[in-house]
């Protein structure tokens, strides 16, 4: 079984153990040199459904270790969306449960079997295309920085100007990534409001002080 890395910052989970965020971001290449395409598990997503299962929720990619049940997983633009709950009744789930609110834990693995694959050579590159999902675990040490957990409204719900500074007031710091989404949001989200530059650029300022994570 191959394993894809994915840090996340938690935001939140809820009192009764849930929680949420992106399990892959699609087209990100990770610390191995593994990068998964859009659409890598419409497949298998598929078949989970029509059998009525989903690929398991473990600790540290032990089968012997399931600390609880996804709800929910699904494909969008940015990548592979799951909703979580943790078994709070459990050893294991109770841990887990206390090391996410302290965030000592700070990653997502997915494990999966790889159905097709390309390689580029000359980069030293494998692009995953469609993957059998097994499941997806709570790790200490991912290897990449792109996909968050995240209770709070998702970047692509933001339908106004003011929506973005209201995400800006109740969201923690963000990720590259997500800073990124957040500023082309806003940049789209003006231009069709006729918002003043000078206002969007307060934002912008905003986001810069509170996540200083747009450097180079």
């Amino acid at each position: 079984m191959n394993h894809f890395d994915a840090r996340f910052e938690i935001k939140e989970v809820t009192a009764a153990g849930t929680f949420s965020g992106y399990g892959s971001v699609f087209g990100v290449l990770d610390d191995y040199s593994d990068v998964v395409q859009a659409g890598a598990f419409t497949e298998s997503l598929a078949e989970c459904a029509k059998k009525g299962v989903m690929p398991a929720l473990l600790w540290q990619h032990r089968s012997s270790e399931p600390c609880g049940v996804y709800t929910d997983m699904k494909e969008d633009s940015t990548g592979l969306v799951v909703e979580g709950k943790l078994a709070l009744k459990t050893q294991r789930g109770a841990e887990a449960y206390e090391l996410l609110q302290m965030k000592a834990i700070s990653g997502l693995s997915i494990g999966f079997m790889t159905r097709e694959d390309s390689y580029d050579q000359k980069l030293g590159v494998r692009t995953i295309k469609k993957a059998d999902l097994w499941e997806v675990s709570l790790v200490t040490f991912p290897a990449n920085d792109s996909a968050r957990v995240s209770a709070v409204k998702s970047i692509e719900e933001i339908a106004t100007v003011r929506d973005a500074e209201r995400y800006l007031r109740d969201s923690g710091s963000l990720s590259r990534s997500e800073a990124t989404a957040l500023v082309a949001r806003i940049k789209g989200l003006a231009q069709r409001e006729s918002v003043a530059d000078d206002e969007v650029k307060q934002l912008i300022a905003a986001l810069s002080r509170r996540a200083e994570l747009l450097k180079a």
